[in-house]
């Protein structure tokens, strides 16, 4: 799950899809990162971490830090937030990019349509409780894609 600065939007979504792998008894290894390392070794965004918690998710424990060129090789899926994240993640990545290993977050949902994750980090606690909504109908279909294809 990667973002601008890894403290609004991909700590949510990394604990969301942890959350929920791990109640469908999934062994995934999910992290977020940024792309702009302003904030490395920082803890989530306060209102994140207050948004997560109200669901009963903890991210306090987490840490920005900033994605790296070596995340192909780790990670089987990289979702980015935004499209000028995923420009990033190519701009970082140089040879190391695999196009069949990233994808814009909202696609998982809206296919072919590269909608962006809106940044809460600007507005209101309302921005980061809608931003949790919409993280939380994507990973609910994250999940539910691949239990389908264990399934078949």
């Amino acid at each position: 799950m990667v973002c601008l600065g890894n403290i609004c939007r991909s700590p949510l979504a990394e604990g969301v899809l942890q959350d929920k792998a791990c109640k469908a008894g999934l062994s995934w290894n999910i992290e977020s990162a940024g792309t702009n390392g302003y904030h490395i070794g920082e803890p989530p965004h306060p209102l994140s971490v207050k948004v997560a918690k109200a669901h009963g998710i903890n991210i306090s424990d987490q840490r920005s830090r900033k994605f790296i060129a070596e995340d192909f090789d780790k990670y089987d899926m990289i979702y980015a937030m935004a499209g000028d994240v995923l420009d990033d993640i190519e701009r970082i990545s140089r040879n190391k990019f695999d196009p069949s290993k990233v994808d814009l977050f909202l696609n998982e949902l809206y296919p072919g349509q590269n909608r962006d994750v809106p940044d809460p980090w600007y507005g209101p606690e309302q921005g980061y409780h809608d931003v949790y909504a919409i993280i939380d109908q994507v990973c609910e279909c994250i999940l539910k894609k691949h239990l389908t294809i264990i399934n078949e």
